[in-house]
């Protein structure tokens, strides 16, 4: 777990084995933001004055990468892994152009450039069959699973015909690896992806439930931030729009709760809890959508009355 910032995900022992955090490019949260960084159809309440085709925020989290590089890592790297969108941590998006030159650098480095698609893949982002398109990037490796089989376990390794071959310098095996049985779920499920139009339906549906749920965050002083593409979506949670500390977690497993008993599952996220994570199945329905925003307006009407 040494890859991951998230506390929740770790133990009270020593970790890291030599993985190492940069500083999250989040353009809500963070020191840096504006009203133009992210490649979504909803941005940030966030004021800036940069010109066109210009981002402040992106230059300083490109200038904290390089201040890690130069003092928190060897001169020489092994591997970059980051998702396109960031699932467990948020759905943090990053500014436009942060992954084309993380990327870069690393390559700088002597090191791999590693896409974890594992939730933004397959169609899911809308734009792009995969995250990485979005910003304009080729990882030499990729690692995918859940969207993969359909809810079948499932998961996969994509790379280089060059590192494929470094494999064989010493002994890899996996127990499960292979199986027909998943392989042809998987194959199924590619299939249906195609022939039912799923990654169409991301991008239509996906972007209507933001730009809905923009209009949420306008009306109730607790949503700091709406964010995503297709249905990969973030809804941020806050004590208030001025400071945007995080909603408490009591508060937070109130609205959850709520929406659950009304029959909607969604999923938390963040640093501190504080994100809805809404990610519905790639068949939803524009109705579904409906039911949803009302059911989400209704739990967070329901919040404010009893607050």
């Amino acid at each position: 777990m040494g890859l991951t910032s998230n506390a929740a995900y770790k133990y009270p022992i020593a970790n890291g084995l030599g993985c190492t955090n940069t500083m999250c490019p989040d353009v809500f949260r963070g020191p840096w933001g504006g009203s133009r960084c992210r490649d979504s159809p909803v941005q940030t309440t966030r004021e800036c004055d940069c010109a066109p085709g210009c981002c402040m925020a992106n230059d300083q989290y490109i200038g904290q990468l390089k201040e890690t590089f130069h003092t928190s890592v060897p001169s020489q790297v092994a591997a970059f892994f980051g998702e396109p969108i960031q699932g467990v941590g948020g759905a943090v998006q990053y500014p436009k152009t942060y992954l084309k030159e993380a990327f870069k650098l690393v390559r700088e480095r002597g090191g791999i450039c590693i896409a974890d698609e594992v939730q933004t893949g397959f169609g899911r982002t809308g734009s792009h069959f995969w995250g990485f398109q979005g910003h304009d990037v080729i990882p030499d490796m990729v690692t995918m699973a859940k969207g993969i089989g359909n809810g079948f376990p499932m998961g996969a390794v994509v790379t280089t015909p060059e590192i494929a071959a470094s494999f064989a310098k010493g002994v890899h095996f996996n127990t499960f690896g292979g199986n027909p049985v998943a392989c042809a779920v998987a194959s199924s499920v590619l299939d249906t992806i195609q022939e039912d139009g799923a990654q169409q339906v991301s991008l239509t549906v996906g972007t209507y439930l933001m730009t809905e749920m923009a209009k949420l965050r306008d009306k109730y002083e607790i949503v700091g931030d709406v964010r995503g593409k297709g249905l990969q979506i973030g809804v941020e949670m806050v004590k208030d729009k001025a400071s945007r500390d995080p909603l408490p977690a009591e508060a937070m497993s109130e609205i959850f709760e709520d929406i659950k008993d009304m029959g909607i599952l969604i999923g938390k996220g963040g640093i501190y809890g504080q994100t809805f994570r809404i990610k519905p199945p790639m068949c939803i329905t524009m109705e579904d959508a409906e039911f949803f925003l009302a059911i989400f307006d209704k739990s967070l009407h329901n919040y404010m009355e009893r607050r």
